[in-house]
C-alpha cells in the first residue's frame, strides 16, 4: 500500500489557506465599513469658530419694521430684528436652554423658542419659560447700505 505524502493532521491545503485568508479579510473590511461611518456620525470633526467679530447681516431696507430674520454669525444662527421703530437689534438665536434656535415673534414683540415656549424680551433678557439665562446680544451698526453685526468687545 502506497501512502500519501501528506497526512490530514498535517494542516489545511494552501487553497484552503487562501480562500481563509480572503474570507477573514472580507469580513474584517465588512465590520470597519459599518463602524467607521457609526463613529464619525457619533465623533464629528472639529469645526473651527470664525475669527471675524463683525459679520453684514442684512441690506438696509431689507427687513421690514416689526420683523426679525436668522443669520450665521461664525458656526452659529444668529438674530437680527427691526423693532418697530426702526432700530436694529441682534442677538445669538441659540437659546440658553437646550440650544434650540430662537425666533421673533411679531404679534407679542417678543424673541421666542418653540422647543419649550421660552421667551425672552427686545433686551435679550429671559422673560418666561426654561431658559436659564439671557441670549448673548450683539452690537449693529448701519454702515452705508448694510446691516453689520459685531461682538460686545
Amino acid at each position: 500500500m502506497e501512502t500519501s505524502d501528506r497526512s490530514p493532521r498535517e494542516g489545511p491545503q494552501p487553497t484552503r489557506r487562501l480562500i481563509n485568508l480572503m474570507l477573514g479579510s472580507g469580513i474584517l473590511a465588512s465590520i470597519v465599513a459599518f463602524i467607521y461611518p457609526a463613529i464619525r456620525y457619533i465623533i464629528p470633526p472639529l469645526v473651527s469658530e470664525s475669527t471675524s467679530r463683525s459679520v453684514v447681516a442684512a441690506k438696509v431696507g431689507e427687513l421690514k419694521n416689526n420683523t426679525g430674520e436668522i443669520f450665521k454669525f461664525g458656526s452659529k444662527p444668529a438674530l437680527l430684528v427691526r423693532l418697530t421703530d426702526g432700530t436694529y437689534r441682534a442677538f445669538s438665536a441659540v437659546c440658553t436652554h437646550l440650544q434650540c434656535t430662537v425666533q421673533y415673534r411679531e404679534d407679542i414683540h417678543e424673541i421666542w423658542c418653540a422647543c419649550h415656549n421660552g421667551i425672552y424680551d427686545l433686551e435679550g433678557r429671559n422673560v418666561s419659560g426654561p431658559p436659564p439665562r439671557p441670549l448673548e446680544v450683539f452690537e449693529v451698526h448701519v454702515q452705508g447700505e448694510d446691516v453689520v453685526v459685531s461682538r460686545k468687545a
